[in-house]
């Protein structure tokens, strides 16, 4: 089974070799008919510290490295 890739902003670098990425997503209520955002915080491992705040990464899903990573990094994201 293909590993899933998400986009979306880092939110968080404190942590030793793990960074918090934002992602969005929008869909449409299926009773109200409106397009909605939601948003979810991912815990993604970058093994140099190289990803700061701001930065629009891509991730993809991984076996678990700790209690909350299960993502991690694969390189920068694309605008657009």
């Amino acid at each position: 089974m293909p590993k899933r890739v998400m986009q979306g902003a880092v939110v968080s670098s404190k942590g030793d070799k793990t960074v918090v990425v934002n992602i969005e997503r929008t869909f449409q209520h299926p009773l109200l008919k409106k397009i909605v955002r939601r948003s979810k915080r991912y815990h993604a491992h970058d093994e140099n510290n190289q990803y700061k705040e701001g930065d629009l990464v891509q991730i993809q899903e991984c076996a678990p490295k700790s209690k909350l990573k299960r993502w991690e990094v694969i390189g920068l994201g694309s605008k657009g």
